[in-house]
């Protein structure tokens, strides 16, 4: 969910699309200072080569997780722990906010907010996101059974659409009508680009996919507004405090899931059976995504990221092309524009409120 600077949000009202990872490194205060410096100052890059370089970060990122998850499958199923390795990554991004907290530390010192230190009443609220993170997550895994890489970087947008309702209803949050527009374009797009010409199954993706993917959107979305809430509760906290925690939860939901689903496998065969170095990546990949987001919020603007999320989609299919001989059909091309249309117009329609 990712999260605008909160001097924006005050005027803009911008309703959240992406995951609460996307907010790592940035503080609510909006001081350039509060941005974990992954990569260090870019005050020697201009600003039209700062851009290029985040956008490619996304658009890269963006495409191959999707390429990645299904690439580290060995014959159709995944020969490693799913549970092991998403444990990994809320633990990977416990430890990159923790870096970022350091830093800041180190050139501003400690203060009352950033302080890691912290209240049983402002932790206790952290468990429900973290749970919902936990779920989608491991959906994203078993979703693969009935959708292809190509296939799940269209449907994945339907959490712009669950978001945006859950703003309006939880939130009362007012939606402008380029929005609304947005989302019936982005339900046709997504429709669209399933079709199939190629055989008597009018869509590619079985009902099964199509659920999995609405519930997705669905936890996405509810633990996006949730954690919004939470966040603006203390608007002065730095956002990487509020990660950290977020993130401790999410590795003890996860060692609670390997516990249950995979505790055997683990204990019989060990922690890191079957990894390989795609699932390495892929875990990387998925840690290293919200801060790619964090840096497109510093140094580009979100237009950078509707045109990173276009990209990504016909990145992912021309990849699959060759790594899964995906059909690139005149349907998902279609498909695939009228999403992407139908996100700069979402982007469009906040902009405008």
């Amino acid at each position: 969910m990712e999260y605008r600077r909160i001097k924006d949000q005050a005027k803009d009202g911008v309703i959240v699309d992406d995951d609460v990872e996307n907010l790592r490194g940035r503080s609510h205060s909006g001081s350039p200072s509060n941005v974990a410096g992954f990569g260090g100052d870019s005050g020697d890059l201009s600003k039209w080569k700062r851009k290029s370089i985040v956008t490619l970060a996304l658009t890269v990122l963006t495409s191959s997780q999707a390429i990645l998850i299904v690439w580290s499958k060995r014959e159709g199923k995944y020969e490693y722990s799913v549970t092991t390795a998403n444990f990994l990554v809320e633990a990977l991004k416990c430890a990159l906010s923790l870096a970022a907290l350091v830093r800041i530390w180190g050139s501003e010192g400690v203060t009352d907010d950033n302080r890691l230190s912290t209240t049983f009443d402002e932790v206790s609220v952290y468990p429900i996101p973290a749970a919902l993170y936990l779920i989608k997550n491991l959906l994203q895994y078993y979703i693969f059974a009935y959708v292809d890489a190509p296939g799940y970087q269209i449907l994945k947008n339907l959490n712009i659409i669950s978001t945006g309702v859950l703003y309006r209803i939880m939130l009362k949050r007012k939606l402008s009508e380029i929005q609304w527009a947005a989302f019936i374009l982005l339900c046709a797009g997504c429709t669209t680009a399933q079709l199939n010409s190629n055989s008597d199954q009018v869509m590619q993706t079985p009902f099964q996919g199509w659920l999995m993917a609405v519930i997705m959107a669905l936890l996405r979305g509810f633990a996006g507004v949730y954690t919004e809430a939470i966040v603006k509760k203390r608007p002065s906290r730095n956002i990487n405090i509020q990660n950290f925690w977020l993130y401790v939860f999410g590795m003890v939901f996860n060692a609670f899931a390997i516990l249950v689903q995979d505790f055997d496998a683990v204990v019989n065969k060990g922690f890191f059976h079957g990894y390989s170095l795609i699932t390495v990546l892929m875990i990387l990949n998925h840690a290293l995504s919200g801060i790619a987001v964090s840096m497109v919020m510093k140094y580009a603007d979100n237009i950078v990221k509707v045109y990173s999320t276009s990209v990504a989609m016909l990145l992912t299919a021309v990849v699959s092309v060759y790594l899964f001989g995906f059909h690139l059909s005149l349907a998902f091309f279609l498909g695939s524009t009228v999403v992407s249309v139908s996100v700069y117009l979402h982007s469009i329609g906040k902009l405008q409120r």
